[in-house]
């Protein structure tokens, strides 16, 4: 990749490579892909994965300079796709960015400045929603201590954050990390296919002393669409199991046993309702054919933390307030409930 100079001295731009996803029809594809060829301060290379587009966007942009289609032939999912594109990346960052997704010109210049900081493990940026950019999409997501995560400050206004500032998890529509470090963690787990990914590769960072940064200076501009996957109830649940189950401490697991059988049961009468317990009792049969396998996952994760859960429970949302998907009326008696069991029990992680 040819490298340009960022400043009059002859210094080397950062390179940066980003790994694009394309599924089904992506009408802001196009306009995603030459935002980050235009980028300020970084050299930029665009890593374009065809996921199953089928709106012929890819084949438009598969002859711009500076852009490497991957053609898998089938879908890999979000967390399969972003490993792909970043094993052909050759930058020393690695930026995730969503097809949907418009970077502003400075971005990815202010993500690389946060991210090649020491102690620093992932960037995410201000990320607005497009049917309005002075509000956000998130400014770092929120995960509850029953593996929940939703979007932080949806719909909150940008101006509220001005500074950087250290966050629970980041938004896996846009990110950027050291390639030497995603290495390091071996990307996403490609069996959590969509959703939680984030939150796993995330948390692996903190139990690793990482920091994980939100940097409102960096701005992107996101056509979310919360529900744009059939299945994703069936995977957002399945994989927010399978990251608990794996990532928390036996001691955590333990404390939160009771609750977390409550909220399960609760959740497949709720799913009952809706006419959606299959996808739920789904999720549990693939929890239960592939608990071998989960086992091995759970010693890894568990063989590499560097510090233990009590020092990053202070960073675990206690209710369930996602602005994009408010909670039920019914259910806030039971959210209040959950915050007090948890400002109990989360004293018996606090180390001596």
């Amino acid at each position: 990749m040819p490298r340009e100079t960022s400043d009059g001295f002859g210094t080397a731009a950062p390179t940066v490579s980003a790994v694009v996803l394309s599924y089904r029809d992506e009408p802001w594809l196009e306009r995603c892909v030459h935002a980050l060829l235009q980028s300020k301060g970084v050299d930029v290379e665009v890593v374009l994965v065809d996921n199953g587009c089928t709106d012929g966007a890819v084949d438009r942009l598969a002859p711009t300079p500076g852009v490497t289609v991957l053609r898998p032939g089938e879908n890999l999912g979000f967390a399969g796709g972003c490993n792909a594109g970043a094993a052909r990346a050759t930058g020393e960052f690695l930026a995730l960015i969503n097809g949907d997704l418009v970077v502003e010109a400075d971005a990815l210049s202010e993500l690389v400045a946060s991210a090649e900081k020491p102690g620093v493990g992932v960037a995410q940026p201000s990320i607005r929603l497009s049917d309005d950019p002075s509000r956000l999409n998130s400014d770092g997501n929120e995960v509850h201590f029953l593996g929940f995560s939703w979007c932080g400050s949806f719909g909150e206004p940008a101006t509220k954050r001005t500074a950087p500032r250290a966050i629970t998890s980041v938004m896996g529509a846009a990110m950027v990390i050291r390639r030497g470090l995603w290495e390091e963690l071996g990307g996403f787990e490609p069996r959590y296919f969509a959703y939680h990914e984030d939150v796993e590769l995330c948390r692996r960072c903190l139990l690793r002393g990482l920091e994980l940064v939100n940097v409102p200076s960096a701005v992107v501009v996101h056509r979310y669409e919360f529900g744009r996957e059939s299945s994703k109830l069936y995977l957002s649940e399945r994989n927010r199991l399978l990251f608990v189950l794996t990532s928390y401490e036996v001691r955590t697991l333990l404390l939160l046993a009771l609750p977390l059988i409550v909220v399960e049961i609760a959740a497949l009468v709720g799913a009952a309702a809706t006419r959606t317990a299959g996808a739920k009792l789904a999720g549990w049969a693939w929890l239960l054919r592939n608990r071998r396998w989960m086992a091995e996952r759970r010693k890894l994760l568990q063989s590499e933390r560097l510090v233990p859960d009590a020092h990053v429970v202070h960073l675990f949302a206690t209710r369930l307030r996602a602005g994009n998907f408010p909670l039920p009326g019914w259910m806030k008696p039971f959210d209040s409930l959950l915050a007090l069991y948890w400002s109990v029990a989360r004293r018996f992680l606090t180390p001596a």
